[in-house]
């Protein structure tokens, strides 16, 4: 009978885009879907090219508010799962967790707890034009990450331009600095953000204090807490959309700093987006460069729909290993 349920909600949802029951969630999602050819050279024994069917962080959600007694207080929630379209399961999983809180928003601002996006994370706005795809700026930007117990506060648009994000994160006895003392704290972990947005400009600047980042291993292959500063700019003048982010990553307890640089651009003709992305990340320490190129076209088949093409190369040079993939697909949000 649950199963039935499911079904029938999931079949509604995609008939009816953006599906809002009477008093109650909207249910959404989207499907990516991309077939890619990918060779991998690690500069010993080059891969042989083959060809994928990528699901893309395809997902399925519901996201709702209401009014509380409380004149001018709302109650907002969201549960948002990545399902997996090319095989049906993510590690074993058919569901596996992306945004999940529950949260109050009034004249005050917003405050939120559960699983989701830094302040960080989201600070880089639209820059990233390959989000998601083989291109995503995360193969070479730390900073992307998604965490569990996280508290976030957020003030309202102030002077409809300004907004304020702030969110701590308890460790919850994990040892996150790599001193062999688990914390206990509040605030074990900081992510913060200000943000602003008007018309055709956006702009950002953000950091973490203590944050894990799977990105970054030491020499024993753990995570180590490192202190987290980005700088994003984005403009979208007529046709034209441009972007940049600067970021810099140090590590709390060692001497390891990263800098990294993004640069983005799009031309919008008709139907089709025409699109570059640059990213660069080097390493003070270990001397460490990795570079990622993309290109990429996309057409606009309705406004939530859309097929493209994209091309990108990541290179590590210490490591000396290259992947290169390209790919084809098409993305329907609902």
């Amino acid at each position: 009978m649950k199963k039935n349920l499911l079904a029938i909600a999931v079949g509604a949802a995609v008939a009816m885009p953006g599906l809002a029951l009477a008093d109650g969630p909207t249910v959404y999602g989207k499907v990516n879907v991309s077939l890619e050819n990918a060779e991998f050279d690690d500069g010993v024994n080059p891969s042989e090219d083959a060809w994928e069917l990528n699901s893309n962080a395809s997902r399925l959600g519901v996201k709702g508010d209401f009014d509380l007694d409380v004149a001018g207080l709302k109650a907002i929630y969201q549960a948002e799962f990545e399902i997996s379209v090319d095989d049906g399961d993510k590690s074993g999983q058919t569901f596996t967790q992306r945004n999940i809180y529950g949260g109050l928003k009034g004249g005050f601002g917003t405050l939120k707890a559960g699983k989701f996006d830094t302040p960080t994370k989201k600070a880089q706005g639209k820059i990233d034009q390959f989000n998601d795809i083989g291109g995503d700026i995360k193969n070479v930007l730390s900073g992307e990450n998604r965490v569990s117990n996280i508290i976030q506060y957020s003030t309202p648009a102030l002077g409809d331009l300004v907004t304020l994000n702030a969110a701590f994160i308890p460790a919850e006895n994990n040892d996150i600095d790599g001193d062999g003392d688990p914390e206990t704290g509040l605030a074990d972990t900081i992510s913060v953000s200000l943000v602003a947005e008007k018309d055709m400009f956006y702009g950002a600047i953000s950091h973490d204090a203590d944050m894990t980042d799977e990105l970054i291993t030491d020499e024993t292959g753990t995570s180590p807490a490192i202190d987290i500063t980005r700088v994003a700019l984005g403009l979208k003048p007529g046709n034209f959309e441009v972007g940049a982010l600067f970021q810099t990553a140090e590590e709390t307890e060692a001497d390891g700093e990263e800098t990294s640089y993004i640069l983005s651009g799009a031309f919008k003709i008709d139907r089709v987006k025409l699109k570059a992305q640059y990213g660069m990340t080097e390493g003070d320490v270990s001397d460490e460069e990795a570079t990622q190129v993309s290109l990429g076209a996309d057409y606009k088949l309705a406004k939530a729909s859309k097929v493209y093409a994209y091309g990108t190369q990541l290179e590590f040079d210490l490591a000396d290993t290259e992947e290169t993939i390209f790919g084809i697909g098409m993305e329907h949000k609902f």
